[in-house]
């Protein structure tokens, strides 16, 4: 994943000044790689560039697609038990938004929901055989749980302009980001369309012994699983012997 990182850097490096002075709209970060190390608390971004001309600008960050599980769940004899489930399809892991003004100022729902800025702009493939609710319960229901996991934001960010023509924004990620490779969108908006934009990647990686293990336990579960297992014995029995001594 630094390799991949390190690609990366050197293709989307520091643009020349002249290039600041042409392009409609440029952006960078201030980092391109979000490493994960042992007591990690979350990560700050900042997104920083520069417009050629008046307009709004839009930031969009998504994580990684994958596949989500949601259960429809009812109290039953006084327990909650499984009605139902859907798979939603390629849902980013990761969602916020950051603009210069609130979205409906900025464009119709129309190119929003072309862009899929805003969460409820969003559009998810809901796979389910669940007869008693509507794809839309389960699509809002993600929403909830991502919102609630702080993954999605509703709020929308704010992006500020300094000095006329320059604007910045700052993205936070918190401690249970997952990684991979996210994609953070720079959209110039003017009269409701988009003038120009520019995507950047991030990378959120884990580094150190912390990634080690991660990798293992990905790659090779049920060894990881094995030794998880007899940890927990040793534990167990280091703690026994600890107390048949006091």
């Amino acid at each position: 994943m630094a390799a991949v990182a390190a690609i990366m850097l050197v293709c989307v490096g520091v643009r020349p000044a002249a290039a600041w002075d042409r392009e409609p709209l440029v952006a960078d970060l201030s980092n391109h790689l979000v490493a994960i190390t042992t007591g990690f608390a979350g990560a700050t971004v900042l997104l920083f560039g520069a417009v050629e001309d008046d307009g709004d600008v839009v930031v969009v960050v998504r994580g990684p697609q994958q596949n989500e599980m949601v259960r429809r769940k009812e109290r039953f004899l006084g327990l909650w038990v499984n009605r139902g489930q859907a798979t939603i399809a390629d849902a980013p892991v990761y969602y916020r938004v950051a603009a210069t003004r609130p979205l409906d100022q900025i464009a119709a729902a129309s190119l929003l929901d072309r862009h899929q800025i805003g969460l409820e702009h969003l559009e998810f493939k809901v796979n389910q055989k669940d007869k008693a609710v509507a794809d839309e319960d389960y699509h809002k229901a993600l929403l909830r749980l991502k919102t609630r996991a702080g993954l999605y934001d509703r709020a929308i960010g704010t992006v500020s302009f300094v000095g006329g023509r320059l604007f910045r924004t700052e993205m936070e990620f918190p401690a249970n980001v997952p990684t991979g490779i996210y994609t953070v969108e720079v959209y110039l908006l003017k009269d409701g369309e988009v003038a120009s934009a520019q995507t950047t990647p991030l990378v959120i990686s884990k580094t150190g012994v912390g990634a080690e293990v991660f990798d293992f336990a990905m790659h090779h579960a049920a060894l990881y699983g094995v030794f998880a297992v007899l940890l927990a014995a040793s534990a167990g029995w280091l703690a026994a012997a600890a107390f048949k001594r006091g």
